[in-house]
């Protein structure tokens, strides 16, 4: 009965005081999709980025260690929502993506979302999506670009692409007159696919972006959703999300670069 009682007050004593209390320490599976300077692969099977980095540095601190696997982002999405995976990789917020996973509070990435056309003879984009009226546009299945985008979907003829790859090798070759992704991930793709000289970002952006760590929406996943939240916001404070973010050469939430004109944009 006693140390009923000492316990109770210790953990009293201990949550007052803004400490995090560590779970049980367990092996986590965290899926994404490859995505350039938050979830890359090499050819060894190593894998690196913002994301990395971030989520090694949380597990830490709660005693678990993660386990990384990349899937196609449908097929990422679907295990976290069925929990055959503890953490989803990268997603941005929405309405329709509250309802299916459990997000952190806090953000840990800053995307910059843009449109792609073909350099000789292709479209200009001054941010008025009216002048997309009856123009193809690829989008990659999945991916969300935010409310602008989703409101305007009707005044255009979508294609959607199961990955990038896909909807520049479409724009290249003139089946469809944009392709709308994301700059740092598809301009390096752009150049690996040798296709720097047929096609280029437009300006201005889409718009920015905020990406997240989501868990299921299951209650066996809400004490582990519940740490990792804390253990991030401590980070955030301490600003080791911003070093974390300088070191991969990736803008985080609050600590991002000046926006400047992208000379390699139309």
């Amino acid at each position: 009965m006693h140390v009923t009682v000492l316990s109770k007050c210790l953990l009293a004593s201990t949550l007052a005081a803004g400490v995090v209390l560590p779970a049980l320490a367990v092996e986590r599976l965290a899926v994404g999709a490859s995505f350039r300077y938050l979830f890359e692969q090499d050819a060894e099977g190593r894998v690196s980025g913002l994301g990395v980095d971030v989520l090694n540095a949380l597990a830490a601190r709660a005693g678990d260690t993660i386990r990384y696997q990349m899937y196609p982002w449908p097929r990422a999405q679907a295990m976290v929502e069925r929990g055959q995976a503890d953490i989803l990789i990268g997603p941005y917020r929405s309405a329709e993506r509250l309802r299916r996973f459990d997000f952190l509070d806090q953000p840990f990435y800053r995307d910059r979302l843009v449109f792609y056309a073909r350099r000789q003879g292709g479209m200009t984009w001054h941010g008025e999506y009216a002048s997309l009226a009856g123009k193809r546009v690829a989008a990659v299945r999945g991916w969300y670009y935010g409310n602008a985008f989703d409101a305007a979907r009707p005044r255009f003829e979508l294609s959607e692409v199961a990955q990038v790859e896909n909807g520049l090798q479409m724009l290249a070759v003139g089946r469809v007159d944009l392709f709308a992704g994301n700059r740092p991930h598809t301009e390096n793709l752009v150049r690996a696919l040798g296709l720097a000289d047929k096609l280029t970002a437009l300006c201005p952006d889409i718009g920015t972006i905020d990406s997240y760590l989501a868990f299921p929406r299951a209650a066996a996943f809400a004490g582990a959703r519940r740490q990792y939240n804390a253990l991030l916001e401590q980070m955030v404070r301490s600003g080791e999300l911003q070093r974390l973010g300088a070191k991969n050469g990736a803008a985080v939430p609050g600590a991002e670069r000046l926006a400047t004109p992208d000379a390699g944009c139309k």
